[in-house]
C-alpha cells in the first residue's frame, strides 16, 4: 500500500478536527474525498503533508511512518500538494514559481529536463514564462500550481479543491489533466466540493462528515448511492 492513515486524530487547539480517521491510497490510484465545508478534508491533506501534527494514530509512505516528518522531508519522499487558492507565488514570475517547484532536482540539467517535460504539457506556461503569476487567469494559475507540483517528482499527488471559482470549461480542463497525471502512473488524493466530477475520476471513495469517515467504496458505486445524490449530487 502506498499510503496508509492509521486511526489519526488532530487537533486545532481543544477543538478535535479528525477522529478515528484511516484510509489508504494504493499506487496508482486516485481517491476522492468528499463532504461538506468543515468535515475535515483539507485538514486531513494537510496531515499527510506535514503541516498539522497528528496527536494521535500514524501515517505511512510507502510502508515508512511519516507522521512527525516536516514538511520538506516529506516532499523529498515523494508526497506533492496542491493546496486550495493554488497559494502561487503571485509576484513572481511563471518561470520563478517553477524553478522553486524544482528545488529538489539534482542538477540544473535535471531540473531543464524537468521544464521541457512541464512545458510539452502545459504549453500555455511556456508562453506565459516571463508572465507574473498573479496575472494568469484562473485556470492558467491552477495549471501552474499543478506543474509546480509535478516538478517535485512526486509518487502521491495530493489535490485541494482544483476546479474551485473556475469556469465548466476549464473545470474539464483540469480533470483531463488529473486524468493525464494518473495515466503516468502517480497516485492522487482528490478534495472537491464538485462532487460529481470526483467521483467520475476517482476509483473509490470516502465521505467525510465532522472529521470521522462515514463512508467509503468505490466510487462508481457512490454515485448511485441515494445517500450520496441527496447530499453531494444534487438529486
Amino acid at each position: 500500500m502506498l499510503l496508509e492513515i492509521i486511526d489519526i486524530a488532530v487537533h486545532y487547539g481543544k477543538a478535535e478536527v479528525l477522529r478515528d480517521l484511516s484510509l489508504h491510497v494504493a499506487e496508482g490510484e486516485i481517491v476522492t474525498i468528499i463532504g461538506a465545508n468543515g468535515a475535515g478534508k483539507s485538514t486531513t491533506l494537510r496531515a499527510i503533508s506535514g503541516l498539522k501534527s497528528v496527536s494521535a494514530g500514524e501515517i505511512k509512505f510507502n510502508g515508512k511512518r511519516i507522521s512527525g516528518l516536516k514538511s520538506h522531508e516529506i516532499v523529498r519522499l515523494g508526497i506533492s500538494h496542491v493546496p486550495e487558492g493554488r497559494r502561487i507565488l503571485a509576484p513572481l514570475s511563471v518561470m520563478e514559481n517553477l524553478e522553486i517547484g524544482a528545488y529538489l532536482r539534482k542538477s540544473k540539467k535535471e531540473a531543464d529536463s524537468g521544464f521541457q517535460n512541464i512545458f510539452d504539457h502545459f504549453p500555455i506556461l511556456r508562453e506565459r514564462k516571463n508572465q507574473i503569476a498573479g496575472s494568469l487567469s484562473g485556470g492558467e494559475q491552477q495549471m501552474l500550481a499543478i506543474a509546480r507540483a509535478l516538478l517535485n517528482q512526486p509518487r502521491l499527488m495530493m489535490m485541494d479543491e482544483p476546479s474551485m471559482g473556475l469556469s465548466p470549461l476549464v473545470v474539464e480542463q483540469v480533470g483531463m489533466i488529473i486524468k493525464e497525471i494518473n495515466g503516468r502512473g502517480i497516485s492522487i488524493i482528490l478534495v472537491e466540493q464538485n462532487a460529481r466530477m470526483a467521483l467520475n475520476l476517482a476509483q473509490r471513495a470516502y465521505v467525510l462528515e465532522a472529521g470521522r469517515c462515514v463512508l467509503e467504496g468505490e466510487a462508481g458505486a457512490m454515485v448511485d448511492d441515494e445517500r450520496i445524490k441527496h447530499a453531494y449530487l444534487g438529486g
